[in-house]
């Protein structure tokens, strides 16, 4: 199959590369998850088993991922197939890209009805809603909480917010790779840096810096417990977007010469260093007013506003922390389509701008699933998964739980034992020592990993 058609569009450089994957692997798992988790698990051992994982499980199956894309220079699917075939393999090793796009997919669907609610909150942060709730201090968290409440069960709401970003990703994909992706990343990084950077500068100013290092760096191993250090490894290999179909795409976009190795070690130091960042930015703020850091997934939408409205200047680093908040969701959005754009355009022959436009229509009609699973429709209820489950429960349990690690599994042990050793250093390009080391990471660590993750995230544990 002649593919060049689709692979024309390449990235400009190495440079615009690494802005886009980093810009894929930063999201809310960053800003929203990292934090919350670390609370949840102990602060500082946490952080270092964290990081161990990303070194020798992260970055090689994220190696991995790349050069099968960069290899097959196609669409995740047929990627996986080519480079299976001509390993002398089954084209049936396809499994691996349709299954990634299938999960980031499903993943998007509900992941830009989050990102639509970091939009909403720009706007209640810029009209002065935090601090008229912080106007009376006994009933703040009340108010706070109603104002989320009222967001996430309201129909139209949801449905006004999350348009705004479905219809600004399709805007960004139909532009094409250099035009739309490229662009987008090339300033929207570096502006949501910038905007993390200078609210922990901020935090550590006007709240409690000196408990906020301590509790993320002072490492205690009495307060990690054996389901902390699982998910320490499932956070790190979930947060570089691995087995979504972004990297074997974006590694198919990859100009020749690029070494695969160091580009994908500063995307991962790149995306530790921002959730690192991001604790910095959060944890001033909360130990200086006394939050819990491990209130959970309501940290970010609940437990910051209310310290936001009582803060100087809390409006104004209201609206600049959630504006990064939608930079960060927004570049994980775009990655998160352009598989399925890709897929339109070379194997259904739709125009870029058609295909971003029906990836787009699609994601956004299976993203009513998730906003009225939100707003409390009773025809979402999932009673097989427990009381009160809906469809969006169901969603997140099927993409965390069961398609990211099982196809991160399958990348491992493809590229481990079928790719064809002689294409592996070809496109890993390492020194003989360096390939041996990977290639143990891969074939050994990664594999008993991810399953030990895969059996605790199904309950087995």
């Amino acid at each position: 199959m002649n593919t060049e058609t689709h692979v024309s569009n390449r990235w400009s450089n190495k440079y615009a590369y690494i802005l886009a994957a980093t810009g894929a692997a930063v999201g809310l798992g960053n800003l929203w998850k990292f934090p919350y988790i670390m609370g949840e698990n102990g602060g500082g051992a946490f952080v270092l088993v964290y990081m161990l994982c990303i070194l020798f499980i992260g970055i090689p199956v994220m190696m991995a991922e790349v050069a099968i894309g960069k290899r097959g220079r196609s669409t995740a699917a047929n990627a996986a197939a080519m480079v299976s075939t001509e390993s002398g393999h089954s084209s049936h090793w396809s499994i691996i890209g349709s299954m990634g796009v299938l999960a980031g997919f499903l993943i998007l669907s509900f992941y830009v009805v989050i990102a639509g609610w970091a939009v909403a909150y720009v706007f209640y942060a810029g009209t002065g809603e935090f601090s008229a709730a912080a106007a009376n201090p006994a009933t703040n968290a009340e108010a706070i909480g109603a104002l989320f409440g009222n967001l996430v069960s309201s129909v139209p709401n949801l449905l006004i917010y999350t348009t705004i970003i479905v219809a600004s990703v399709v805007y960004v994909l139909s532009k094409g790779v250099k035009d739309g992706l490229e662009t987008a990343v090339t300033y929207l990084m570096p502006a949501m840096f910038f905007l993390l950077v200078g609210i922990m500068i901020y935090s550590s100013i006007v709240g409690d810096f000196a408990a906020a290092f301590d509790f993320m760096f002072t490492i205690d191993f009495s307060k990690l417990t054996i389901e902390g250090v699982l998910v320490a490894l499932g956070h790190a290999f979930f947060t570089l977007s691995l087995a979504s179909g972004i990297m074997m795409v974006y590694g198919a976009y990859l100009p020749e010469g690029v070494s695969i190795a160091k580009t994908s070690i500063m995307i991962a130091f790149a995306d530790t260093l921002v959730a690192l960042i991001a604790g910095l930015a959060i944890y001033p703020i909360v130990f200086a007013h006394g939050l819990e850091p491990s209130a959970g997934p309501g940290l970010l939408f609940q437990a910051l506003p209310i310290a936001f409205g009582s803060m100087p200047m809390g409006d104004v680093v209201g609206t600049l922390f959630f504006v990064m908040v939608v930079f960060a969701a927004f570049t994980s959005a775009i990655a998160l389509l352009e598989p399925a754009a890709a897929y339109l355009v070379e194997r259904q022959g739709l125009t870029r701008g058609k295909a971003a436009i029906v990836a787009g229509v699609a994601i956004w009609l299976l993203s009513l699933l998730t906003i009225f699973s939100l707003s409390g429709a009773e025809w979402t209820l999932l009673p097989f998964m427990g009381d009160g489950k809906t469809i969006f429960d169901g969603l997140d349990y099927l993409t965390a739980n069961i398609l990211l690690p099982l196809g991160g599994l399958l990348i491992s042990v493809f590229v481990g034992w079928f790719m064809k050793d002689e294409f592996v250093k070809e496109e890993f390009n390492l020194s003989d020592g360096q390939h041996k080391f990977v290639m143990f990471l891969l074939r050994f660590v990664a594999p008993i990993a991810i399953i030990f993750v895969f059996i605790n995230a199904i309950g087995l544990f």
